[in-house]
């Protein structure tokens, strides 16, 4: 198994995983030597709260940790010194988690944390965690099963798709598409807004309708235009309700339903194709400023997908594929940039011009969210037991991203990524080396907006999950 995983990570800390690896080969085994059968795992930090089980309160903790290379967008500066590449180490996710069905009815979930933590995370200001609560959520069950759920907090519970609301410890490849994460820290906090929400799963359809209370922009440090703009931005005039809905039809094994996330991949160990369809809606949430005109415009986001992921074989190898349309509609010419736990803080002016667009333009981001239309897709492979004679599961992937923004003037934008898990107990230890290849954009001297060079990146990623 060591030998296996170490050639896997072989470019990046091969002596922290070769450590890892023997610690796992001492200490981490699920599977005794002796017997022929695994003991059973147990949960060691869910709390029985009846005999049967029924009622519990349960604990649980994440840690993902990045180490990355990676080609830095033209003009990208770091503390004030041009960078071609960097090397970075960060945190991209620490959570805690605290749930529990207290009662035949009464349901309740936290989630505490912090995201994107690395040597860049606070530059210019005072070193804080900045650890929030993600969710906080009451849930009341309505009817005997799942049929219907009635609840309310701080919540990701969301319209618009399978990703919007993703359990992120259980997900295929190394991150999310975040973009399906359509208003994330603009007008919520890293996702989750303040919302009540119906769910529930009525024979094979599942479903959830959210009403949220949306945070202004001020609160994300953005100021208001002071010229006029051609572009829609998020308004800073008035305050409107969002309205949110998401159906799925399940046609094999129903998803689970204890928590609004949604699974990433199951391993082989259930058989599910769904299809859905996602929506979001926010009278007058954008603005276009224009010579003494204001212009109010209506956010309005609308997906279709497709979810794949079942076994294959008695050989207990599994596929997981999933393809998704979404056409989102911002505002006029809206384009904002964004990069994952960017390594840069700074660009220089010179020598390229961006696009316009919100969010920072240098280190690793490319226009992640606008106005148009996107097409994501991904499919995994988790190979057989026993490949290669290993203990370890190994599971390839790749996923591709494709758009047209109207303030690209339709020009593609293209995002393309590989990889491959390391699974050596699940999702609970693994490893997952990714390889990222994106676009970069410039206005050349006739103000038309052409492709720049592509740039690329290389993440290794350890996640714990207990």
């Amino acid at each position: 198994m060591r030998t296996v995983c170490m050639a896997i990570t072989a470019s990046l800390l091969l002596s922290t995983i070769a450590h890892a690896q023997v610690q796992q080969g001492e200490a981490g085994s699920t599977t005794p030597a002796a017997p022929a059968q695994p003991a059973p795992e147990k949960d060691a930090l869910k709390f029985n709260l009846n005999s049967d089980g029924s009622r519990f309160f349960q604990f649980t903790v994440m840690n993902q940790t990045w180490v990355r290379f990676n080609e830095s967008n033209p003009g990208t500066l770091v503390e004030n010194k041009p960078k071609d590449n960097t090397f970075d180490i960060g945190l991209r996710r620490t959570r805690f988690q605290a749930f529990g069905q207290l009662t035949d009815k009464v349901f309740i979930y936290f989630q505490f944390g912090l995201n994107n933590f690395n040597s860049q995370f606070n530059t210019g200001g005072n070193r804080k965690l900045h650890a929030f609560f993600h969710d906080a959520l009451g849930e009341y069950k309505i009817s005997k099963g799942n049929q219907l759920k009635m609840g309310a907090g701080l919540t990701i519970a969301n319209g618009l798709s399978r990703f919007s609301q993703p359990s992120v410890s259980s997900i295929m490849t190394m991150d999310v598409p975040v973009f399906a994460q359509s208003t994330v820290d603009q007008t919520d906090e890293f996702s989750r807004k303040l919302s009540i929400y119906a769910r529930g799963q009525v024979g094979k359809f599942d479903y959830r309708f959210v009403l949220s209370d949306p945070f202004p922009i001020a609160s994300a440090g953005q100021n208001g235009p002071t010229s006029p703009q051609d572009f829609s931005t998020f308004s800073h005039y008035g305050h409107t309700l969002q309205q949110q809905g998401y159906i799925i039809y399940q046609f094999f094994d129903h998803e689970n339903h204890t928590t609004p996330y949604m699974t990433g991949t199951y391993l082989g160990k259930k058989k599910i194709f769904n299809i859905a369809v996602g929506g979001i809606f926010q009278k007058d949430a954008m603005w276009k400023y224009g010579m003494g005109d204001t212009v109010y415009q209506d956010l309005k986001l609308f997906a279709v997908e497709s979810f794949l992921d079942m076994p294959l074989s008695p050989k207990q190898d599994a596929i997981s594929a999933y393809a998704g349309f979404f056409n989102t509609d911002y505002g006029t010419n809206y384009l904002r940039y964004n990069g994952s736990m960017n390594p840069a803080n700074g660009r220089s002016p010179l020598p390229m011009n961006y696009i316009t667009g919100q969010g920072p333009t240098w280190g690793n981001s490319y226009p992640m969210f606008g106005t148009g239309q996107v097409v994501y897709t991904q499919l995994g492979y988790l190979l057989p037991e026993n490949f290669l004679k290993s203990k370890s599961r190994f599971m390839p992937y790749a996923t591709f991203t494709t758009a047209r923004f109207d303030a690209l003037n339709d020009k593609e934008m293209n995002v393309y990524n590989a990889g491959i898990n390391c699974l050596i107990n699940g999702h609970k230890s693994k490893f997952t080396l990714d390889w990222q290849n994106r676009p970069t954009y410039e206005v050349n001297q006739t103000g038309e907006v052409v492709k720049g060079v592509r740039k690329n990146s290389i993440v290794l990623q350890y996640q714990v999950f207990f």
